[in-house]
C-alpha cells in the first residue's frame, strides 16, 4: 500500500513506514496493510533478514487519532481495532526472521507497540519514545504491554504506562526500551542484519520461536517440531560437512 514500502536486497528486506507528512501516524488501513507485508516475508525463503523504520524525521508517532470517532468510537469499535493492531505486531513478532526497528524522532504509543515486536530496537541519540495511552483514557493492550514488560521490568513499565512521559534514548537504553544508540542506527542494523543473514535460518527461527513464547506466554508446542526438523535438514548436514572441510556453510533454509 502507499503508506507502507518495501524494498528487498542481498536478503534484507527494508519495511518503512511512509507516511512522513502525519509523523507515520499509523491509520486501521495502515495496521492491516503491515500485518499483510510480514506475512508475506515471512513466507520469502529469500529474505534472511528484516528493518522496519519510518520515512521522514519520525519512526511513527503512534496511530491516528484523528480517525478515532470513525473507527475506535466506542467499546465494540475499540475491541476490533485492537485485534487490527495486535495482529499487526503479531505478524512483526512471529515472522521466522529477525527483525531490527529503526528509530528515529518520535516513536510513540502505536509506534512503540511496533517497535517493541521487533528482536532488536536501534536508535539514533534525539529518539524519543513514550506511551500516552493514560493521556486518552486508554488501556494499552494486554499483548504489547506484555512485550513492553519483558523488556523494562514491571516498575519501568508502570511508570511509562502511568506517567505517559516521553522518554530520551539514553533513558531507553538504560530500562531496555532500545538496545543500541547510534548516529546511524540503519547502518547500524544493516550490519547486523547482514550478519545474521549469514546464519542457519532454521536455528534462528527456533530461538526466536522459543524465545518468544515464553515472553509472551504461549505453550511453545511447535518448539520440539522445529528442534527436530533443524536436526533432519540439508542446512545440518551443509553445517557439518563445512566444518569438516573448514569453510564457510551455505545455508538454503531446507
Amino acid at each position: 500500500m502507499a503508506d507502507i514500502t518495501l524494498s528487498i536486497s542481498d536478503g534484507v528486506a527494508i519495511v518503512t513506514i511512509d507516511r512522513a507528512s502525519a509523523r507515520n501516524a499509523m491509520t486501521l488501513g495502515m495496521w492491516k496493510g503491515m500485518a499483510e507485508t510480514f506475512g508475506k516475508l515471512g513466507k520469502d525463503r529469500n529474505v534472511r533478514a528484516i528493518i522496519l523504520t519510518g520515512a521522514g524525521e519520525d519512526f511513527s508517532v503512534g496511530a491516528d487519532i484523528a480517525e478515532f470517532g470513525g473507527v475506535r468510537g466506542d467499546a465494540a469499535a475499540s475491541t476490533a481495532y485492537e485485534v487490527a493492531v495486535d495482529a499487526c505486531s503479531d505478524a512483526i513478532a512471529g515472522v521466522p526472521q529477525p527483525v531490527i526497528g529503526v528509530i528515529s524522532g518520535y516513536c510513540l504509543g502505536g509506534g512503540c507497540h511496533l517497535s517493541m515486536a521487533c528482536d532488536f530496537r536501534f536508535a539514533r541519540p534525539t529518539a524519543k519514545l513514550g506511551i500516552p495511552a493514560a493521556n486518552l483514557s486508554i488501556v494499552y493492550g494486554v499483548r504489547s504491554t506484555r512485550r513492553l514488560l519483558s523488556l523494562v521490568g514491571v516498575t519501568n513499565a508502570k511508570r511509562i504506562l502511568f506517567a505517559a512521559e516521553r522518554i530520551d534514548a539514553r533513558a531507553a537504553l538504560h530500562m531496555g526500551l532500545v538496545d543500541r544508540i547510534a548516529e546511524d542506527p540503519l547502518g547500524d542494523a544493516n550490519s547486523l542484519a547482514t550478519q545474521m543473514s549469514s546464519k542457519a535460518p532454521l536455528s534462528i527461527a527456533g530461538a526466536k520461536y522459543i524465545l518468544n513464547e515464553a515472553v509472551m506466554g504461549g505453550d511453545g508446542s511447535l518448539a520440539q517440531a522445529m528442534i527436530d526438523h533443524a536436526s533432519d535438514s540439508e542446512d545440518y548436514s551443509e553445517a557439518r560437512q563445512a566444518f569438516a572441510e573448514k569453510r564457510p556453510p551455505k545455508f538454503k533454509w531446507r
